[in-house]
């Protein structure tokens, strides 16, 4: 990976709908060759696919929260079986298996608090093996999750 490919990840990190003539333009290089390498980077995985920010309050998503979940046992079945689980609830939109005093870590998005708490009593409560849930809101966003630090590579 060079100076070209980093400038093409920090460029795409944070504007992925740019043409491939506006891409190149801005790092520098012709279309072929950037078109060439944004696909080079497709085909390693560095670049695992594309999407848009939506703003989740412009979409009526107005409460986030962090839930912490310990499992009442913590074998591979059981981790599989939640992980199942979780997959298919679209109000998670992020979760992550920790290591300390609980499991899993979620990200949960609602409409509003009424909603959140019909979700964690008749959904996360029953997911196959929840021992304990917590819960922590955001009660604002100082910095989104944006793109990855690339100043390390090569």
């Amino acid at each position: 990976m060079d100076d070209f490919d980093r400038k093409i990840l920090k460029v795409l990190q944070t504007d992925s709908g740019l043409s491939n003539a506006e891409l190149a333009a801005r790092i520098g290089l012709s279309p072929s060759p950037c078109l060439r390498r944004v696909k080079a980077l497709e085909r390693a995985g560095v670049i695992a696919g594309y999407a848009a920010k939506v703003n989740r309050e412009a979409v009526g998503l107005s409460v986030s929260a962090f839930v912490e979940v310990q499992l009442e046992r913590q074998t591979h079945g059981a981790t599989e079986a939640f992980l199942a689980a979780v997959d298919k609830l679209p109000q998670v939109v992020a979760c992550y298996l920790m290591t300390g005093s609980l499991d899993f870590l979620l990200q949960v998005v609602a409409p509003d608090l009424a909603a959140y708490g019909d979700f964690i009593t008749h959904r996360m409560l029953k997911l196959p093996g929840v021992k304990d849930v917590r819960s922590s809101f955001v009660l604002k966003e100082v910095k989104q999750p944006g793109g990855l630090p690339l100043d390390h590579i090569g």
